[in-house]
């Protein structure tokens, strides 16, 4: 069942992003990027980025629900009698009016994973969900700072400045590759039309050799961000929760951090937890979360 509930939102996502980039295409009149005559740029920028960034903002659109269907987040009724919950609301509604923003939904997902994470395309669409693991097993000071980071995700408009670095990242990626193609393919620059077929078939071989080499630059950009708004999360959540809440929380993930859970370890919400299990050496440049021990040692540095 879970199986067919990915593809089937897989299959939907995409689907939305083809017809809502279709649709603007046609609105903006966009013309053939390659011609007879050469490379038409402005056709080009307008189309890579209206897909590099239709898909971004589906994306975002979708976040809170596609975080509900893959982890299967059950949202908590504010009017719980059950003594967790009701320490995780609590602790939520206090901090969300510290932060200064909209009270988000509440939501606990089953997982052996002590983790959180929060998610949205809004401050007022917001949603903060904490595994069960991290509900029972956590400390009540542990907890705020937990939820303090997230809701300083939030106040920050983290989910949408990710969106929006994502798809700039993906036109450029589009953009570049297609460009560096055309040069060193040839294709129609006064080519013969014997090698019209040869000349395509290599530039979309470029084109593809292209998008990797600088979606992996991208990515770099990208993670080096992802890092930073962790650092500013810590901060943040240090700022409403307490500076010891907040060191207790990262100090307490640490000693979970080898709680895995298959389940609901899923790439696309990595970026969006309070902790993820780093790469190493020079993969460290890849990883969308800082190692919690430079988390920490931050946090105490700072007066």
């Amino acid at each position: 069942m879970a199986l067919a509930k990915r593809i089937f939102l897989f299959l939907a996502i995409n689907f939305l992003v083809v017809l809502m980039v279709t649709l603007v295409l046609d609105l903006l009149h966009v013309k053939p990027f390659l011609t007879a005559y050469g490379l038409n740029l402005r056709s080009l920028a307008i189309f890579c980025f209206v897909w590099g960034m239709g898909g971004a903002l589906v994306s975002l659109s979708l976040s809170r629900i596609m975080a509900k269907w893959l982890l299967n987040v059950e949202v908590i009724d504010p009017q719980t009698k059950d003594p967790e919950l009701r320490t995780l609301i609590q602790s939520v509604q206090r901090l969300s009016r510290l932060a200064n923003i909209p009270l988000p939904q509440i939501g606990v997902y089953r997982s052996n994973e002590v983790n959180a994470f929060a998610t949205g395309p809004t401050r007022s669409r917001a949603l903060v969900a904490v595994s069960t693991a991290l509900l029972y097993k956590m400390k009540e000071k542990e907890l705020d700072g937990v939820i303090g980071h997230e809701i300083s995700h939030i106040a920050n408009g983290d989910m949408v400045t990710m969106t929006l670095l994502q798809g700039v990242v993906n036109a450029f990626v589009m953009f570049l590759a297609r460009v560096f193609a055309w040069l060193l393919s040839g294709i129609g620059r006064g080519r013969s039309s014997q090698s019209s077929g040869g000349s395509y078939m290599s530039y979309m071989l470029f084109v593809y050799l292209f998008e990797v080499v600088f979606m992996i630059l991208g990515t770099l950009v990208i993670a080096a961000y992802s890092r930073f708004r962790e650092f500013r999360a810590d901060r943040g959540g240090a700022a409403v929760a307490g500076k010891e809440s907040m060191i207790a929380a990262l100090a307490a993930l640490k000693s979970f951090q080898e709680n895995r859970d298959p389940r609901t370890d899923k790439p696309a919400l990595a970026a969006f937890k309070i902790s993820y299990t780093g790469k190493r050496g020079l993969l460290s440049l890849f990883a969308s979360h800082p190692p919690l021990d430079e988390r920490i040692a931050r946090l105490e540095k700072n007066a």
